[in-house]
């Protein structure tokens, strides 16, 4: 009965054609933005494929028998096979760097006569499928054992390794979205909270490192004040009484404020760095004494965050050197560090002007005067969305902001209806991708991000970007429209 039900008419008489049409209508637009993106009055045809926007128009193609084919393919067999598709791409990506051509530094591309691929693209489909393959698993709970986390880091940072050993950073990036899939089914908030602060740490701590503050560099000085409050509000949250904060309070100001006449208006030199750590580490001391003889184990969560982010302070530099020397000047660039209108900071503040001249109606298609003079490189595929800043304004921009956010909200509404956790977190990785993609690749456009080579799905130029996120949706299709046989 379930074969039945499951078979090629009952797929299109329960696919989501809203998701379909939003898909259409973006890979559309992207054809359209890449054409006036390549555009350079030589009145070539749209559907050249000695064009870029050609070639994407064949890659489209191509995209959508790759999606009939899935839609038609029995949905089970996703769930069946997620690990041996899993470990296959491990492989692929494993060997890659030693069959793979090297492109910008970069060896992550793999060539197939006329064509080169990138797995790195497909093999987020596959580390979606083991991840809810590993979730709908009998009685898995990821709170349940310690165990459990560890399987799902596993799978998520595999891949994450073998694709930084092709030197490609933001791919390897992306796979980090899924820890917002963590969050969903049931990861601790404070984890995320967690990581938040480590990137605050980290700009503070990059971006201030020369002016000081009572002996100590600003950026430490001001980090470790941040840890101080985050540890008085994080022992009154979990204590829920007056007594520890207030204490903390008195100790942390007490100190400050001698420390403070002492130094300015006294002109007593004293270590202040060494002082503020051990104002830390007592403060510390003091909690963990007080939730053992209270018996509040839950008051070593500030113990430990306070310890843990002194920790990762003086770890920041070391991190920050170990980055390739372009990756550091972006990111100076991106901080305001530097300018380097030449050199690192050369696409984003072109690309800013681009935008930035499109006004609210844009100059029209194929009038775009920073996109035909190319001032801004690679614009037909990472930096696509300055094309259709420049050439369709602000009210074009809110449109494809507002087909991104719908494909989005669309897909946690299709997980969110799923019967089966399997499905559930298919859904939520493929939520977890886009948002990570879109925000990263407009940040990146619009000098919120460092540079990272993320593209913007289905409107970014390339057949690996476009037919990975193509099999990412239509997967998650054809799980949804058999999502009855399971009810």
């Amino acid at each position: 009965m379930q074969n039945q039900r499951d078979s090629s008419p009952s797929v299109f008489r329960h696919l989501d054609w809203v998701t379909v049409f939003i898909y259409l209508a973006m890979v559309i637009a992207g054809v359209v933005s890449i054409y006036a993106a390549s555009y350079d009055f030589d009145n070539a045809s749209m559907f050249s494929f000695d064009e870029f926007s050609g070639k994407q128009i064949r890659w489209i193609g191509l995209g959508l028998i790759l999606g009939f084919i899935v839609l038609l393919t029995d949905s089970r067999i996703y769930d069946t096979y997620a690990y041996p598709i899993y470990i296959i791409f491990l492989v692929i990506l494993l060997i890659t760097p030693f069959i793979a051509h090297d492109i910008k530094g970069s060896k992550s591309w793999i060539s197939l006569g006329p064509m080169s691929l990138q797995p790195a693209e497909f093999a987020k489909v596959a580390t979606a499928l083991a991840l809810a393959k590993l979730f709908s698993g009998y009685n898995f709970v990821l709170n349940a054992r310690p165990i459990n986390y560890v399987k799902a880091l596993l799978i998520i940072f595999t891949p994450i390794i073998l694709i930084l050993l092709q030197n490609e950073t933001g791919s390897a990036l992306a796979y980090m979205a899924l820890f917002f899939v963590l969050y969903r089914e049931g990861m601790s908030g404070l984890i995320l909270f967690a990581a938040a602060f480590a990137v605050v740490i980290f700009v503070v701590a990059v971006k201030f490192t020369d002016l000081s503050m009572m002996g100590v560099p600003s950026g430490e000085f001001a980090i470790m004040i941040m840890i101080m409050l985050i540890m008085i509000v994080m022992t009154f949250l979990y204590d829920r009484r007056l007594e520890l904060p207030r204490n903390l309070v008195i100790w942390f100001g007490g100190v400050l404020l001698i420390v403070w006449i002492l130094g300015s208006l006294c002109g007593i030199s004293l270590p202040g760095m060494a002082i503020m750590i051990g104002m830390i580490v007592i403060a510390a001391a003091y909690v963990a004494v007080e939730a053992i003889k209270r018996h509040r184990p839950q008051l070593f969560v500030p113990v430990v965050t306070a310890v843990l982010s002194v920790g990762f302070m003086f770890s920041v530099n070391f991190a920050f050197q170990q980055l390739q020397p372009h990756q550091q000047q972006r990111i100076r660039v991106v901080l305001g560090i530097e300018e380097d209108l030449r050199g690192a900071g050369y696409n984003v503040n072109q690309s800013k002007i681009a935008i930035g001249s499109g006004g609210l109606l844009g100059k029209g298609f194929l009038n775009g005067t920073q996109t035909k003079l190319k001032y801004v490189p690679e614009q037909h595929t990472d930096f696509i969305f300055c094309t259709i800043g420049e050439e369709e304004g602000f009210l074009g921009s809110i449109i494809i902001v507002a087909l991104y956010l719908a494909l989005i909200l669309r897909v946690i509404s299709i997980a969110e209806r799923q019967p089966r956790p399997f499905g559930r977190v298919y859904a939520y990785c493929v939520a977890s991708y886009f948002i990570f993609h879109f925000c990263i690749n407009i940040g990146m456009v619009i000098g919120l991000c460092p540079v990272i080579g993320i593209p913007l799905p289905f409107l970014s130029y390339g057949g690996s970007s476009l037919w990975g996120f193509t099999l990412l949706l239509f997967i998650l299709l054809r799980i949804d429209s058999a999502r009855k046989s399971y009810s």
